[in-house]
């Protein structure tokens, strides 16, 4: 009994060792770098993989890849923004390395088209789009500014306060210091010049005196 079991052990030893030659046989241990076609550029992070297997590796970021493979196995090469490539390692390889240069070809990648809306649903859209308030443009603004009616209603309501008073006294004398010996611009857009004439318009000092009979 004892000497039988010394046999199966061995058998076993001698089978297990047989098994792994022959699966070892074959063997080879493929890599390479993946470029480009135009510019023999390096292309980083391509998948390379054993055809009908879940076997395979990722180039790095050089384009270099190395795994173990079979001859006569498939390689595919597959990279974001290129044609897929095949590759079959010949049955002929006398050693137990081999190498390649696999050249890439550039693909262009249409992408369906992809609506992005800020709201869930078209009610809700709908709903802010009516109920959005448009901001005035420049001439908008320009235009509001000018109305006169508004101006004449700022004159009207123009609170004579003391503070306001110096500000403005203030302003002038200093305009007056800054265009001593030269002319000074048309003040057509200055806001105080408008709220002085409305005012004196108002006032009515711009009527003609009757002359005495």
């Amino acid at each position: 009994m004892k000497y039988s079991s010394y046999l199966i052990i061995v058998l076993f030893f001698l089978t297990g060792r047989s098994f792994a030659q022959e699966s070892n046989e074959g063997l080879v241990q493929f890599s390479g770098v993946v470029v480009t076609m135009d510019s023999v550029r390096p292309v980083p992070f391509t998948n390379i993989v054993i055809k009908n297997t879940w076997m395979g590796t990722v180039a790095d970021f050089y384009g270099y890849f190395s795994l173990v493979a079979r001859k006569a196995d498939t390689i595919e090469f597959s990279a974001v923004g290129f044609k897929k490539g095949v590759f079959v390692i010949p049955d002929s390889v006398t050693g137990k390395r081999y190498s390649l240069i696999q050249v890439m070809t550039r693909d262009t990648i249409w992408l369906p088209q992809t609506v992005i809306y800020p709201w869930p649903t078209k009610e809700q859209f709908e709903e802010a789009f009516l109920s959005f308030d448009v901001p005035d443009d420049d001439y908008e603004r320009a235009r509001k500014n000018l109305d006169m009616s508004q101006m004449r209603d700022m004159v009207a309501n123009y609170p004579a306060e003391p503070g306001l008073n110096f500000k403005y006294s203030m302003y002038e004398q200093t305009r007056k210091l800054y265009y001593i010996g030269q002319t000074e611009p048309i003040t057509l857009l200055n806001p105080f010049a408008w709220a002085q004439f409305i005012k004196a318009w108002k006032e009515g000092k711009f009527k003609r005196k009757k002359e005495d009979n």
